[in-house]
C-alpha cells in the first residue's frame, strides 16, 4: 500500500517528500524538476512503540512504515498529454491514496506555473485532469461492455449500467470517490479500473511560517471549506519549516525548535499518520526481549492475516493468537501481569485484529 504526492509544479512536493525520507529527491525552482518517481519509505511515529519499549527494554526496536511516492508536476491538459501527461497519471494510478499538496503561500522568488498564487483553481485542475482522464478510462470499459450487454450477458448489463452512472457522475465535473455506489458494484466492477478520482485524498496546504504560527491563512480556509463538503482531510505545514526541523541533529533542538512555533511535534509526524490511516491501515505490535516491533495490517483483518505478515507459515499453520489490548500492556507494565491479571485473551481464526493489540501467535507447519 502506497500514498502517492501530486500537486501542480513548484508547490513543494519533492521538499515535503526529503522531510518524509532520507530519499533526497531533488528539489529546485522550475517545472518538472521531478520526472521519475521518487519512492521512499517512511517510518511511521507511534508513541506506543516507545512506551512499550521503555516497558520491554529490547535489544532493537522496530517501526511500521509507508510507502510515499513523490510524483512529477501535473499541468493543466495533462489527460491529453500536456506536461508529462499519461506518465503522471500512470504513476498516480499505482498509488492507493493521494496526498494532494496545495501551494498556499506568496513568494515572488518562487515561480507559479499559472502565474499567481490560487490553491482552489490549483486543485480544480488536478481534479479536472483526473476526472477527465478517468471518463476515457470508463467510456472505453463502458464501449466494450454494451456489446456483451447487448448480447444478453446479464453480468455485462450490470456493469454497464454502473458505467453509465459513473460516467455520468464523471461528466458533471465530481470524482467517484464522492458517489454513493453500491459497495458489491464498485468492488466488482469499479475497482478494477483503478480509477484516479477514486481514490482517497487529503489536502496538504504548503503555507508560510507567520501562516503556520496563525494556524493557517484564507488559502486554507477555503480549501477546509471545500474539504468539508467533500468529507476530505486538511493539514497546514509548512515545508521549509519542516526542512529545517529535518536538518536539527538532536531531539532536544528539534523540540526547542518546535516549542518556538507552538507545535508539538513537526508536521511531517501528522502527515505520515494522515496518510497511514488515509491507505486504511493499522498496527499490531509484538514485544518480546529481543525485539519490539510494530507491523502494518490493513483494517478488518483478521488474527491469521495479521500472523501472516509475520510469516507465510504463520497464517498457514495458525492456531491461535494470545492478545493483549496496548491499553492493558502498559496498565499491567508487562506480558506476565497482564496474564495474572486476567487480560491476556485467546482468540481464534475469526478474531477481526484491533489497532494497538499486541500479540503473540502459535501456530504448527
Amino acid at each position: 500500500m502506497k500514498a502517492g504526492i501530486v500537486g501542480l509544479p513548484n508547490v513543494g512536493k519533492s521538499t515535503v517528500f526529503n522531510c518524509l525520507s532520507d530519499a533526497k529527491a531533488q528539489s529546485a525552482n522550475y517545472p518538472f524538476c521531478t520526472i521519475e518517481p521518487n519512492i521512499g519509505m517512511v517510518n511511521v511515529p507511534d508513541p506506543r512503540l516507545d512506551t512499550l519499549a521503555r516497558l520491554v527494554n529490547p535489544a532493537r526496536v522496530v517501526p511500521a512504515t509507508v510507502e510515499i511516492v513523490d510524483i512529477a508536476g501535473l499541468v493543466k491538459g495533462a489527460s491529453k498529454g500536456e506536461g508529462l501527461g499519461n506518465k503522471f497519471l500512470a504513476n498516480i494510478r499505482e498509488t492507493d491514496a493521494i496526498l494532494h499538496v496545495l501551494r498556499c503561500f506568496e513568494d515572488p522568488n518562487i515561480t507559479h506555473t499559472m502565474g499567481h498564487v490560487d490553491p482552489m483553481r490549483d486543485k480544480e485542475i488536478i481534479d479536472t485532469e483526473l476526472q477527465l482522464k478517468d471518463l476515457e478510462t470508463v467510456e472505453k470499459r463502458l464501449e466494450r461492455v454494451a456489446k456483451q450487454a447487448k448480447a444478453g450477458d446479464k453480468n455485462a448489463r450490470a456493469e454497464a449500467e454502473t458505467l453509465r452512472a459513473v460516467k455520468a457522475h464523471l461528466e458533471k465535473g465530481l470524482s467517484v470517490r464522492h458517489m454513493s455506489l453500491d459497495e458489491d458494484l464498485f468492488s466488482a466492477y469499479i475497482k478494477p479500473l483503478q480509477l484516479l478520482t477514486a481514490k482517497p485524498v487529503l489536502y496538504v496546504c504548503n503555507v508560510d511560517e507567520a501562516s503556520l504560527r496563525a494556524g493557517g491563512n484564507e488559502h486554507t480556509r477555503r480549501i477546509e471549506a471545500i474539504a468539508k463538503d467533500e468529507g476530505a482531510q486538511v493539514l497546514i505545514l509548512d515545508a521549509r519549516t519542516e526542512a529545517d526541523i529535518a536538518e536539527l541533529e538532536t531531539y532536544e533542538e528539534r523540540q526547542m525548535f518546535l516549542e518556538d512555533l507552538g507545535l508539538d511535534e513537526p508536521g511531517i509526524s501528522k502527515l505520515i499518520r494522515k496518510a497511514y490511516t488515509l491507505l486504511d491501515l493499522q498496527t499490531f505490535f509484538t514485544a518480546g526481549p529481543k525485539e519490539v516491533r510494530a507491523w502494518t495490517i490493513r483494517r478488518g483483518a483478521t488474527a491469521p492475516e495479521a500472523a501472516g505478515v509475520i510469516h507465510t507459515d504463520f497464517q498457514k499453520g495458525f492456531i491461535r493468537a494470545e492478545v493483549i489490548s496496548y491499553d492493558d500492556y502498559v496498565q499491567y507494565g508487562s506480558e506476565a501481569k497482564a496474564r495474572e491479571a486476567g487480560r491476556l485473551r485467546i482468540e481464534g481464526k475469526d478474531y477481526v485484529v484491533q489497532d494497538g493489540d499486541v500479540m503473540h501467535f502459535r501456530f504448527n507447519v
